[in-house]
């Protein structure tokens, strides 16, 4: 009679727990049964099904995949690949609340267990001993033989659970740099936590730019074209660990870029906790060209000439940036310091694609080191009557 009126006593208790629990508990319950005299078995079934009720509740170590003998690297490690698999910024909006559910109950998981004091507890009394008041203090618990229950009351712990943000912060930094300003769309809030959690949302610094030189020859930044820039960087796998990743930046060169344009690729460097990634920065810089120098959209040559070209004209062939033929025939004579100009045969306009510079050729007249006196009377023969003026 007494075992029944027991049974029926619990028969609340195992309507509401796992499958797992209720099969523990009657393997427990038939067990005692027969170990215990009848004698002492009221006082020790009860002391049993009290510790069996207890420890009822979520199985922490199952919800992080670890073993009860689990260190803190494995804990850590465990935590850092859930959060990551599970954080509802990571998860599509129709995965949005199971990812929420398995996020929060990784994230006090990893407190409950990291935390040698809670973990004590727990140890002992399970999730629903860890949460209520029902617990034994320290004093209470090395005197507690006699594990008298009923009588304890515990005023000096209360279990108050972390935000899962927070947690995830010390691991990764804010979720909204780690993903992004994804899914969720801003910082997400444990449930539990709510009421008691006014902690500052952890601010992260960003880290200075990093610039890189990009040298582009005088024909690219006339034509305009495409680079591809590998770069290397460190960021953070699917477990928190950082590892090193290769990338390929596609930058589209627009005719008539000139030195010192800047093209900035946003958050590019190294992802570390707590810090913002740097943005990466190429700055465009000029090759030297073989003929042609850049005065802003301004194309210039300096073209030498014999004293002989300048007084009776020239034909300059140039080839242009763009592979073109450009002949110029020079029918004037040429003075010292004298510079032609060839409209709309410069540098391109980036801002306007229809206009060019302007291509501007400077003359320098070769002088001969030596004339002979034949020469000499030649000249003064045909230069004698010249107007010195004109």
């Amino acid at each position: 009679m007494f075992l029944l009126l027991t049974l029926l006593t619990y028969t609340p208790l195992l309507s509401s727990s796992s499958p797992s629990s209720r099969f523990l508990f009657l393997f427990d319950f038939f067990s005692l049964t027969f170990s215990f005299s009848f004698s002492t078995y009221p006082l020790k079934l009860r002391e049993r099904f009290r510790t069996i009720h207890i420890k009822m509740g979520v199985d922490y170590y199952n919800v992080l995949n670890v073993n009860p003998s689990a260190t803190e690297d494995d804990l850590k490690k465990s935590y850092r690949r859930l959060a990551m698999k599970w954080h509802p910024d990571k998860n599509p909006a129709s995965n949005k609340k199971e990812a929420e559910s398995n996020f929060k109950q990784i994230s006090e998981a990893y407190d409950v267990l990291s935390d040698p004091n809670k973990r004590q507890i727990y140890d002992q009394y399970g999730e629903d001993g860890l949460k209520s008041s029902d617990v034994p203090t320290a004093s209470e618990t090395a005197s507690s033989q006699q594990r008298n229950y009923s009588s304890v009351n515990n005023a000096g712990f209360r279990y108050y659970p972390r935000d899962a943000e927070d947690i995830f912060a010390e691991f990764f930094g804010a979720s909204e740099k780690v993903f992004g300003g994804g899914g969720g769309g801003g910082r997400f809030k444990s449930a539990e936590a709510g009421g008691q959690t006014n902690r500052k949302t952890p601010v992260n610094t960003k880290a200075p730019a990093i610039e890189s030189k990009l040298a582009c020859t005088l024909e690219e930044l006339y034509k305009g074209g495409r680079r591809k820039m590998k770069i290397s960087r460190v960021v953070p796998d699917g477990f928190g660990k950082s590892k090193p990743v290769e990338e390929i930046l596609k930058i589209d060169i627009t005719p008539g870029w000139k030195k010192g344009t800047k093209i900035t690729f946003p958050e590019k460097g190294n992802q570390e906790p707590g810090v913002t990634p740097a943005d990466l920065i190429f700055v465009i810089d000029e090759k030297p060209h073989s003929v042609y120098k850049r005065d802003g959209n301004d194309l210039i040559v300096d073209k030498k000439v014999t004293l002989l070209e300048a007084l009776t004209g020239i034909t300059i062939s140039l080839t242009t940036l763009d592979g073109k033929n450009l002949t110029i025939p020079v029918l004037d004579i040429v003075k010292p310091g004298q510079e032609i100009v060839v409209p709309n045969e410069g540098m391109p306009i980036s801002k306007e694609h229809s206009k060019r510079g302007d291509l501007r050729i400077n003359f320098e007249i070769c002088f001969p080191s030596r004339l002979t006196l034949e020469q000499k009377t030649d000249l003064k023969r045909v230069l004698g009557g010249s107007d010195i003026g004109n």
